[in-house]
């Protein structure tokens, strides 16, 4: 029976319908309720399986993109009787996969909503449903694209989670589950299309490798202009590789597509790109639109401290001060801008406003702006140890953004020498990019060096995303030290 289980398995990759395709389309372009409306309306015919898949996928995506706690409840009881049913049924591989990606989608939407002890418990029924699969139908691509999330996310998971992790038995790979998504996305089956999508998201948040990433979101962009979950990615991915001014071109064809889930956050995203370009009043009206709109507590603490910024930058001390304190008194400090934003409330007042400049110009892709900005600081503006460090950094920033590697290195490394063992985020940075830049260079024992030394910076805002990175860099670096 077993055999015969096995050898049917190896033939499947799961192929939806062309009214199951459809749907799916509907989902990817984040048009939910008109897929739930359809699939509601379409008779099983043996495609239970498929439909009880797609219904989850897109109340979960309705779920990660609201962040609403009191949608996640009703649609938390549609997960577990679903799971119930699942349960009952043959060991199947349709049946086995589909219990491992109902736990991972409820396990992503719990870490959405902060509840980190029962998101671990779900992703982890989901990774033993996995392992089991892989051994029972190791030719099954379907899995693979669970097995690559889990192994990404565990992979990647923060020190203070690491003994829960180890304790739980999960061990994960940044690198195989990459393996596993390209294989899938290179197979014939109807789930090629989010394999692909999510294996350009990590080559870019988790692996840094922006022109690859951005290259692969943009070429699936060309097929479906208006793909509004490709569209939010692009703008997402163009952000982090400081390429704001292309980042805007998607954010107005967004702004055009008025029906599907609205995308509240891309208005704090647009916002954080005008603050980039000194429009100061527009990206306050962004802001505000955002926090007004958004039922999610994240992004709000940071939102009001960019309004506080946006004042402060544009003269109106009063006002800054204002926003400064309601952003104290607002949200939470789980998100990584809310931490960030956190860090510098605590200091009790608002930063250097030169460097601030120079920085947002920086990260914005503005780097003429930034040049100009950064000649015209002196000494005398940088009035503690801290600033004159950041001073270095972002002189650091700008000259690897532009392509000065030999000057960047020198300043990254009187950078961390100036910070020594302060727990200052561009240290932390300063330190992956060095590493980064050992690796293309092949010191692969200095790049080794420096990711270790990004690691062991304790308790700064970016902690997370840094080690999450540096670490991914060094799985990288022992694949090329024994290939």
């Amino acid at each position: 029976m077993l055999a015969a289980l096995t050898a049917g398995a190896q033939g499947l990759s799961w192929k939806f319908s062309p009214g199951l395709q459809h749907i799916h389309q509907l989902i990817l372009n984040l048009h939910t309720r008109e897929a739930q409306e359809l699939l509601s309306r379409t008779p099983a015919r043996g495609e239970e399986l498929y439909q009880i898949y797609l219904l989850s996928f897109s109340e979960t995506l309705d779920v990660l993109i609201s962040e609403d706690a009191a949608k996640f409840d009703i649609i938390d009881k549609r997960f577990k009787e679903r799971l119930h049913r699942l349960e009952a049924m043959d060991n199947s591989p349709d049946a086995l996969f589909l219990q491992a990606e109902l736990h991972l989608q409820r396990g992503f939407s719990l870490l959405n909503l902060n509840q980190e002890v029962n998101a671990v418990l779900a992703i982890r029924k989901a990774y033993n449903l996995v392992q089991d699969g892989l051994k029972k139908y190791p030719g099954w691509v379907p899995l693979k694209k669970t097995s690559g999330v889990i192994q990404v996310m565990v992979g990647t998971v923060p020190d203070k989670y690491h003994w829960f992790i180890t304790l739980l038995g999960m061990r994960g790979s940044v690198a195989v589950g990459q393996k596993q998504l390209n294989e899938l996305r290179a197979s014939a089956s109807s789930l090629s299309v989010e394999a692909g999508i999510l294996y350009y998201t990590i080559k870019g948040l988790i692996n840094q490798q922006f022109p690859e990433a951005i290259q692969g979101i943009l070429a699936s962009l060309q097929q479906q202009p208006e793909n509004k979950l490709l569209l939010f990615l692009g703008v997402n991915l163009l952000m982090k590789d400081a390429r704001s001014e292309e980042a805007l071109g998607l954010i107005k064809t967004l702004d055009q597509q008025t029906s599907g889930l609205p995308l509240h956050y891309i208005d704090y995203l647009h916002g954080e790109i005008l603050l980039q370009k000194g429009e100061y009043d527009r990206a306050i009206s962004h802001y505000l639109r955002f926090v007004a709109a958004y039922r999610s507590e994240n992004f709000k603490k940071d939102a009001y401290y960019k309004i506080s910024l946006a004042h402060w930058l544009n003269g109106n001390t009063d006002h800054a001060k204002r926003y400064f304190d309601k952003a104290r008194q607002t949200g939470r400090s789980v998100a990584e801008p809310d931490r960030v934003a956190t860090a510098q409330l605590e200091e009790g007042r608002l930063p250097n406003a030169k460097l601030l400049k120079v920085r947002l110009a920086i990260d914005g892709g503005y780097y003429t702006e930034a040049r100009k900005m950064i000649d015209q600081i002196k000494l005398s503006d940088l009035t503690s140890l801290k600033e004159q460090a950041e001073y270095y950094y972002r002189k650091a920033r700008l000259e690897h953004r532009t392509g000065n590697l030999a000057g960047a290195k020198v300043l990254y490394d009187q950078t961390i020498s100036m910070a020594g063992q302060q727990p200052w985020y561009f240290a932390a940075n300063a330190s992956l990019q060095m590493g980064y830049i050992c690796i293309d260079e092949k010191r692969f024992a200095a790049a080794e060096t420096y990711l270790n030394q990004a690691i062991a910076y304790k308790k700064h805002e970016y902690k997370t995303s840094i080690d999450g990175k540096a670490r991914s860099a060094l799985e990288m670096l022992k694949a090329k030290k024994s290939a």
